[in-house]
């Protein structure tokens, strides 16, 4: 009767055990489970993308998110290539900045189709159903450069500059800046002489783009909207080689370290700040949301051309000579060594007066 008893606890032990060790592997597996998100970009070649990788990646850490990262170097074909491959490692969310907005369609329709929620990133995707649109609010990021420029030059012959003719937000920028240029173009008091994209918003260029234009017109340009820090710094180079670098005012946008510096040698006029920090962890916590089945918060709608996508829209900050530190420094988006490492070769624009006789509309000798 002994051994019975004997072995009946022995049984009961080696299976509260076995209960108990299929406990602990099961907590154990869902506590390395973790939500897994594609992240597609479309370059690294420019600061700003840099500084979104950094913080989506940190973002990801901090929500204990598992984050998969494929970089296009802005091919589409590669970019859906990417994606294909990223929605087989059993994620939940995709989030893509396109390269491409039409073409990128396609990676939206195959995660839809594969029940993957999508976030269109800083970039809307066109022609596709989307879960949430993540951005800048950019037709005011538009207006904001043109009413920065035309404040410095409110009168003369007007380079219009956008970003990329496969990119929606270039649209979207050059329809905020000619809300306010048409007006002005139509009243004779500027003259938009060009009026093109920067293909790829590549700096170089931009600068061949403005040595072409600044050669047919006698170097006599008085401002141009830059839709960005890269093509800005292209645009500059072209000034400069014509010594008028300083006393054009160009616009600009991304708040780039390079983009302050010239700002504070008086040669690029001012830039837009879209604090990347802020738009990584917005797309992040988007993202955790879908991924729990939850409705992420938007503050808009944006039309894609398939209907209206659900969009959180940030406010971009004008940045200028005047709140470079309150607005850059001492919200830790640039270190205050980063700010005042000012190439001192550069030196300072002198003044210059304008000759617009040739200017429509123009009778004073400068202003």
């Amino acid at each position: 009767m002994l051994w019975k008893i004997i072995a009946l606890l022995l049984f009961t032990a080696f299976f509260s055990a076995c209960d108990a060790n299929n406990f602990l592997n099961s907590f154990l597996k869902k506590e390395k489970e973790k939500t897994r998100i594609g992240l597609s970009i479309p370059t690294l070649r420019e600061a700003r993308w840099q500084r979104d990788l950094k913080y989506l990646k940190e973002s990801a850490v901090a929500a204990d998110a598992e984050l998969f990262t494929e970089i296009s170097e802005n091919n589409a074909a590669v970019q859906e290539q990417q994606c294909d491959e990223l929605l087989k490692k059993n994620i939940k969310v995709l989030i893509v900045a396109p390269h491409d907005a039409k073409a990128a369609a396609s990676i939206a329709d195959k995660a839809k189709a594969a029940g993957i929620k999508i976030i269109s990133y800083d970039r809307l995707i066109l022609g596709a159903d989307l879960d949430l649109y993540v951005s800048f609010d950019n037709v005011k990021i538009g207006e904001f450069q043109a009413k920065y420029i035309t404040s410095k030059a409110p009168q003369g012959n007007y380079i219009v500059f956008s970003g990329a003719s496969t990119d929606n937000n270039a649209k979207l920028f050059r329809e905020g800046a000619m809300k306010v240029l048409a007006p002005l173009e139509e009243s004779g008091k500027i003259h938009i002489v060009e009026d093109a994209p920067i293909p790829d918003w590549d700096s170089d260029m931009a600068e061949k783009m403005t040595e072409t234009i600044l050669a047919k017109y006698n170097g006599e340009i008085h401002a141009v909207i830059a839709p960005n820090d890269s093509t800005a710094g292209g645009i500059i180079r072209a000034l400069k080689k014509h010594h008028i670098a300083g006393l054009v005012p160009v616009s600009g946008q991304d708040s780039d370290v390079e983009a302050v510096h010239r700002i504070m040698q008086g040669m690029q006029a001012m830039t837009i700040f879209k604090d990347s920090h802020n738009l990584a962890s917005a797309a992040i916590s988007a993202a955790m949301s879908l991924a729990a089945g939850e409705k992420p918060f938007s503050n808009a709608v944006a039309q894609n051309g398939k209907g209206q996508i659900p969009a959180m829209l940030l406010e971009p900050v004008v940045v200028d000579n005047s709140n470079i530190v309150p607005t850059l420094v001492q919200t830790g988006y640039l270190s205050r060594e980063q700010v005042y490492a000012v190439n001192e070769n550069e030196g300072q624009p002198q003044r210059r007066t304008f000759n617009i006789n040739n200017v429509p509309g123009n009778t004073s000798a400068g202003y």
